[in-house]
Parts: C-alpha cells; sequence; structure tokens
C-alpha cells in the first residue's frame, strides 16, 4: 500500500470483555474471536481500518487477551502495526478507553469488538474530522427498531447538527437515531475520561457519560448515519445471525472452507462450514453454522443451529430477534 493510502489517524478496538453471555463460547475464546464467515470478527474490523490506511492499531485486550495474541500476531498479514494494551480490571468501556491515554498520541477510529459493522464509506467519517471543526463524530444508524435503540444509546441532536445529548439504553425515545458502538475521537476524549464518574447502576464508567461531559465543555461532536447493519455478539444465538447477515451481505449462499470435508450427498444452504469441519451423513444443513473442527455424524438435518466440536447449539430464535 502506497502513501497515498495512508491517513492520520491511530485505530483502537475493545476487545476485553468476559463475555459471560456467550456461554459456552466465553470459556474458549473472547467474543471478538468468534468467526464471521470463517474469520475472526476482529479480523474484519483490523482490514476495514487497513483500507481506510490506518496503520497503528491498538487491541485493548483482557479475558483470554493471549488468545487474541496468538491469533492476530503483530498485524502483519495486513500491512499494520496492531499494539496491545491489557485493561486490567474491567470497569466499563470508558476506563478500557482511558488506559489507551498513555500510548495513543492523535485522533482515533474505534470499534467496539464484539459487534458486526456492515457500513457505508468510513471515508466519511475520515473526512469530516479533517475538516477541523469537530472534537468527535459518532457512527450512528436511523432505527426502525425502538428496543434496538434502547439496547444501545440515543443520539440527539441540534438545530445546527451537532450533537447535544446521548442517553445511554433510554427508555423513552424522542427520535430513531441510534448510536452505534463506531466512533472517532481526537484526544480530548482523555481528559472527558478522567472526569467520568462511576454509573450508579451498573458501577463502571459508561463512554456516553464521557461523550456528554465532552460536549458540555463546548466541544464539537457530531453523527454521521453510516452504520448500514450492526449485531451484538451478546448471545450464542447472535452469532449465527451475524454469520448470516455477513453472506446476506457478500450475495453468498454459503462459505465452506477448504479443509471442510462434506458428504458427497450433504446439502449444504445458508451456512458456513469451517476449517477441518466434516459432515459425515448425506444431510441437509440449513442457516447453521459448524465452527472449525466441527463433527457431525447425524443422520438428521441440521436447522438453526451452531456446532462446536461435537456440541449443538440450538438456535431457533435469535438473541437479537428476541430482543436481547
Amino acid at each position: 500500500m502506497g502513501e497515498a493510502m495512508r491517513c492520520d489517524l491511530a485505530g483502537v478496538i475493545l476487545a476485553a470483555g468476559k463475555g459471560g453471555r456467550m456461554y459456552p463460547f466465553s470459556t474458549r475464546l473472547p467474543k471478538p474471536l468468534l468467526p464471521v464467515c470463517n474469520k475472526p470478527l476482529l479480523q474484519l474490523h483490523i482490514e476495514t481500518m487497513a483500507a481506510l490506511g490506518i496503520r497503528d492499531i491498538y487491541v485493548v485486550i483482557g479475558h483470554y487477551g493471549f488468545e487474541i495474541v496468538k491469533a492476530l500476531g503483530m498485524g502483519e498479514a495486513w500491512g499494520v502495526r496492531l499494539h496491545y494494551v491489557d485493561q486490567g480490571e474491567p470497569k466499563g468501556i470508558a476506563h478500557a478507553v482511558g488506559q489507551l491515554e498513555p500510548c495513543v498520541e492523535r485522533p482515533f477510529l474505534m470499534f467496539l469488538g464484539d459487534i458486526y459493522f456492515r457500513t457505508a464509506d468510513l471515508r466519511a467519517m475520515v473526512a469530516l474530522h479533517a475538516t477541523g471543526t469537530v472534537n468527535a463524530v459518532l457512527a450512528t444508524k436511523c432505527e426502525s427498531d425502538p428496543a434496538a435503540i434502547r439496547r444501545n444509546f440515543a443520539v440527539i441532536e441540534n438545530d445546527e447538527g451537532f450533537v447535544r445529548r446521548v442517553i445511554e439504553k433510554p427508555r423513552h425515545l424522542v427520535n430513531t437515531l441510534k448510536g452505534c458502538g463506531l466512533y472517532l475521537f481526537d484526544l480530548h476524549i482523555f481528559d472527558a475520561i478522567r472526569r467520568t464518574p462511576r454509573t450508579a447502576m451498573r458501577d463502571e464508567y459508561e463512554l456516553t457519560d464521557s461523550v456528554q461531559i465532552l460536549i458540555d465543555d463546548g466541544f464539537a461532536v457530531k453523527s454521521l448515519p453510516v452504520v448500514e447493519e450492526d449485531i451484538n455478539l451478546t448471545y450464542p444465538s447472535d452469532l449465527l445471525t451475524l454469520n448470516l447477515a455477513a453472506m446476506r451481505a457478500q450475495g453468498l449462499d454459503r462459505v465452506v472452507a477448504r479443509g471442510a470435508r462434506v458428504h458427497p450427498g450433504a446439502q449444504v444452504v445458508q451456512s458456513v462450514i469451517g476449517e477441518g469441519a466434516e459432515i459425515l451423513c448425506p444431510i441437509t444443513v440449513r442457516e447453521s453454522v459448524l465452527l472449525a473442527g466441527a463433527k457431525v455424524t447425524t443422520d438428521k438435518d441440521i436447522v438453526r443451529t451452531i456446532v462446536a466440536g461435537e456440541q449443538f447449539i440450538s438456535c431457533g430464535v435469535t438473541g437479537a430477534e428476541a430482543g436481547g
């Protein structure tokens, strides 16, 4: 990649959460390493940042962080430099970002590492920041599902199009603009984080509180509706949801790793089959995900199921569909 492809932003990916609701996967891997069409979710974020010209990416790790380092290395495969920062005791998203203050010395584009994003061109966020008129840009989505806004955060703008209020998990909605866990900040965010109190409800440092402090201090924050689809990886069934969404986005009916073994009489429909996975009988696998090394010996068809090893996890209704 030539110099023309570089930009002056750093990248940040938060990947320190424990993911207790992702059992049984949380006993083996951190959520951001779970596969999307046979790529770790973290890899998708890295590829997106690399395509924007970002070369230094800081990954905040915690639970099973050594697995992330082992899987991604130092970033050579994507032409970037990965820097790892351990969050230590998990105290919320703002706390995780605050751990980066000693090492991040320029504005940064940040992804929450356990969310699958399908976006419009993120260069719009980079270009807006490059004008020098804003201190932060929040990626947003015009959300038709009120429950989805209540699970995330609401963004309220003034008449000039600047953000005047962000509300974490709002109960009462005034618009359809949802914040999506993708941000661009300059270094003033660190001052706001140091002045962010712990929340009474969750006893954590919320990033939305830090953003509100930034706004109240008179710094310019704007939002851009660049997110077309976002799926939080919260429950095991969400892993199926985001794999199906990623296939749709790529126009694919199935994804089968080259090292997979599929019985000649088996049919794979709207499903992802991982490296080394085996389907040993002439069955139909529909809307399912077989993780790397999964082994299917049953003679019964598989529908809306995740298979890990020889364990079957039924996903008749996804966490996202159930409002989780």
